[in-house]
């Protein structure tokens, strides 16, 4: 007899039907065992009578987490026994058979139990832990998403391409994983930190659109909202596109789409606004910035240039954020906040409180009736309120006041779990200052085009370079990128510049992109694209804060898979047979 599932025995009463699934529970009453039999779509109850010998013998055996297959006859319950919480309690299934597929212990863990085990611990029984009915939400959403996906990316004629997961190592910005060659002993292959090469190599070859839900590999450290080594991305490229807007409008309606039609949420605004990277990084302090909430810095190097106090007057820049209800901050959450401030780069934290129309603060001694006067005015300050200063270079006020904003955001509610930010980022600086290592370096891509082409890289200081814009984008959801794209160098003469202005020669530009220099030769198109983490978007659609919840097997914080003992040493025949 055909399989019937859970869901599907509601309405169809006096048919006999055969079920499978797991024992969810079981309840012995003397005269008759209730078993809650769990597959897939829900729980659907068994009933097993004395008059049934053998099945009753069987029932009496079944412990939580058997697998069974019932057959019997759907009837419904009595009106005071139906069970309105469950799609399937105004029916049962008297059981005339029951085969057991498989016996279980009892689990390490309890999927279904209301307090659940350590992350650690559930990791380690992750296909245990699949079972949890959010687990299996989870996996079924992520598949709708991805649907969703392929089906706009093809009414708008993109072609799915898969790229090699053999690939070349290449200076993307992150580690790569390394993969040593038998064949070519001393050499090694790199997992794609993203396709970048190969689907630019797509549109030489005369591919008009491009698109891959990507495997990527990155050795870099996991966090809430990043997988460690390996993710997946809506990656995409559109041939004879000279202007990023164009591919910006592409996908505005794909990622509205799956705010409200498929996760249920609403816009903060339809119209997604376009935020150079200088004014995000001077009005919110960060470059991703959550638009849910207002608190924008706010300027104040001017009002206080000729001020007395010290720790102002000697300060490149001033800001503060004023935060609504500050006033009801403690002294132990301040004495919190300075100390995120001082893990950003600052010496303390000043700050003014309002009250009664007073300014209440230790430092509000040091500034003169004006000065206070006028900082209150610039920020609107009213009773209540607290603002919070930053003093230093502009780079670390933006930094600290970026990072207090969102912690004040979250001490006081002002994310709105059911509201979707969206904006783009835009005009991002090419180059940026690597402190570590004291040089410049790529700000992002280096694959990407700079604003004005090859004429704006005729510079010589390090001041100049940091000037050269890139035509790059990247997409901000509520305060995560969840995108990065730009328009596409296609011209070797621009990629031969934009490494020579960071002391790499035309040989080692050859050496690491011979194949895509060779391939500009031969009439490249200009070309553009942008590539969506999937699986970072899909966390915050989902309202999960943290990114190991929404796919099936994670590594754990550490990088680890606890389940299969990733990583782990291999024998010595096999490091020799690769030359290791």
């Amino acid at each position: 007899m055909q399989r019937t599932y859970a869901i599907d025995t509601s309405g169809i009463a006096g048919q006999q039907i055969s079920v499978s699934g797991w024992v969810n529970s079981r309840r012995d009453h003397g005269g008759l065992i209730f078993i809650d039999l769990r597959d897939h779509t829900g729980i659907v109850q068994l009933v097993i009578n004395p008059e049934t010998p053998d099945a009753f013998a069987c029932a009496e055996e079944l412990r939580d987490e058997f697998v069974v297959r019932v057959t019997g006859t759907v009837r419904e319950r009595e009106g005071s026994l139906k069970n309105d919480k469950i799609p399937t309690g105004g029916i049962e299934i008297a059981v005339e058979e029951i085969t057991i597929l498989n016996r279980s212990d009892v689990l390490p863990i309890q999927p279904f139990a209301e307090q659940q085990a350590n992350e650690e611990l559930r990791l380690r029984y992750r296909y245990l832990d699949l079972r949890r009915p959010k687990m299996q939400h989870m996996l079924k959403r992520r598949a709708e998403m991805f649907s969703t996906i392929r089906d706009y990316m093809e009414t708008k004629d993109f072609v799915e391409v898969t790229t090699p997961i053999l690939a070349n190592s290449s200076p993307e910005g992150a580690r790569d994983f390394l993969i040593p060659s038998r064949l070519q002993e001393g050499k090694f292959y790199a997992l794609p930190q993203a396709p970048q090469q190969f689907k630019q190599l797509l549109m030489v070859g005369g591919v008009p659109r491009y698109y891959q839900l990507a495997a990527c590999f990155r050795d870099e450290d996991p966090r809430a909202d990043r997988l460690y080594g390996e993710f997946y991305q809506l990656d995409t490229e559109m041939a004879f596109v000279e202007n990023g807007e164009e591919v910006r409008a592409m996908f505005d309606p794909l990622i509205k789409k799956l705010s409200t039609e498929f996760a249920g949420k609403t816009l903060l605004s339809e119209n997604i606004p376009r935020i150079p990277y200088t004014e995000a990084m001077e009005k919110y302090g960060s470059d991703k910035p959550d638009l849910r909430f207002g608190m924008e810095l706010v300027e104040l190097t001017d009002i206080l240039t000729n001020t007395e106090f010290a720790v102002f007057k000697n300060a490149e820049t001033v800001k503060v954020i004023r935060v609504q209800r500050g006033g009801e901050l403690s002294r132990k959450q301040i004495d919190i906040f300075t100390e995120i401030a001082k893990s950003e780069g600052a010496g303390g934290l000043a700050y003014i409180t309002y009250e009664n129309g007073e300014a209440k603060s230790p430092i509000a001694k040091f500034l003169s009736e004006d000065e206070l006067s006028a900082v209150k005015e610039a920020t609107g300050a009213e009773d209540g309120d607290t603002i919070f200063f930053g003093a230093d270079k502009r780079s670390t006020v933006n930094k600290v006041l970026g990072r207090l904003r969102n912690e004040f955001a979250t001490h006081f509610a002002l994310k709105d779990p059911n509201v979707i930010a969206l904006c783009w980022i835009v005009d991002f600086p090419f180059y940026e200052w690597d402190d570590a290592r004291k040089k410049v370096d790529f700000g992002h891509n280096p694959f990407s085009m700079p604003k004005g082409g090859v004429e704006v890289l005729n510079v010589a200081t390090d001041e100049e370079k940091l000037a050269v814009i890139a035509d790059q984008y990247d997409m901000v959801m509520n305060g995560y990128e969840i995108c990065s794209g730009g328009v596409r160098n296609h011209n070797p003469e621009v990629l031969y510049k934009v490494f020579g202005l960071l002391g790499y020669d035309e040989q080692y530009v050859e050496d690491k992109f011979g194949a895509m220099l060779n391939a500009f030769k031969y009439g490249a198109p200009p070309h553009a694209g942008c590539a969506f983490g999937v699986d970072r978007m899909f966390m915050e659609l989902m309202s999960e804060n943290n990114i190991r919840e929404i796919i099936a097997f994670p590594k754990n914080g550490s990088g680890v898979d606890v389940m299969m003992n990733s990583p782990s040493s291999v024998d010595t025949a096999q490091l020799k047979e690769l030359g290791l």
